[in-house]
């Protein structure tokens, strides 16, 4: 028998108001044991708090996510630092940056995500990232030299079989989601030569719904057909591939 960890997924959305213990079994009926939320805001952060103490199998994470960066930056950060004072978390995320939506803070993005690394590292945690449109830039901030030992998962990975190697040669692990089913994304030829052993599966429910789900509300059952997808592409059976990641994440994690 195997399980599956869903690695990121806010499931504190709103999109899962109306039926999130229909969800929660649905996962668990998928063999779903553990499901990590990251934080977006000051917004979201009592939700994902009150989540993760009231639903067994569920970890949060604490950060601020770039697209939420905007001029009242630093109030932001004092908030999410406040909770990581007071409450346990497993991570410190999503963090990293956006040029897709809007390049206005860019600078308030890199600031930002030079803040929240240095929690990871005071706080002994993993981080999160999120880079959209941003891959160059987040790479400095990652390969300074004070920022060696922070470690995580790059989330929703989604680049090219360099940047795959680049981010693994220096420890991170790979974030596989829902584009690896999507028939024209190119993730499979990236991850030709990517052991599983620096992959961790999620959803980032509600969106990116895998194949054939696409298009529609992503949840953290539909785990199941990313990790059938990534057996395929390694030619290895579903159990490998589960307790590889799971595993994975608990490297990660520690929990």
């Amino acid at each position: 028998m195997f399980h599956l960890e869903d690695t990121h997924a806010h499931i504190y959305d709103e999109a899962f108001q109306e039926d999130f213990r229909a969800i929660m079994n649905r996962a668990k009926n998928n063999r779903v044991r553990k499901i990590f939320i990251p934080n977006v805001d000051s917004e979201t952060a009592p939700k994902l708090v009150d989540l993760c103490k009231t639903e067994d199998g569920v970890y949060g994470m604490m950060g601020i996510h770039p697209c939420s960066i905007k001029e009242n930056f630093k109030e932001e950060l004092a908030n999410a630092k406040a909770w990581l004072e007071k409450e346990k978390f497993v991570a410190i995320g999503e963090i990293g940056l956006d040029l897709y939506w809007d390049k206005n803070f860019y600078n308030e993005q890199v600031e930002a995500l030079k803040i929240q690394f240095q929690w990871s590292l005071e706080y002994d945690l993993p981080v999160a990232i999120h880079c959209r449109d941003a891959f160059d830039q987040i790479m400095e901030v990652i390969t300074l030299p004070e920022f060696k030992n922070v470690r995580g998962i790059f989330h929703c990975f989604s680049g090219n079989a360099e940047q795959a190697k680049r981010l693994v040669d220096l420890g991170y692990y790979l974030g596989i989601g829902g584009v690896v089913t999507f028939k024209n994304g190119g993730l499979d030829k990236a991850l030709a030569d990517i052991p599983l052993e620096n992959m961790v599966l999620e959803t980032d429910a509600p969106y990116l719904a895998p194949v054939p789900f696409r298009g529609k509300r992503n949840e953290p059952s539909y785990i199941l057909n990313v990790a059938e997808k990534l057996a395929e592409i390694k030619g290895v059976d579903i159990a490998t591939v589960a307790n590889i990641t799971s595993a994975n994440s608990h490297k990660i994690f520690g929990v």
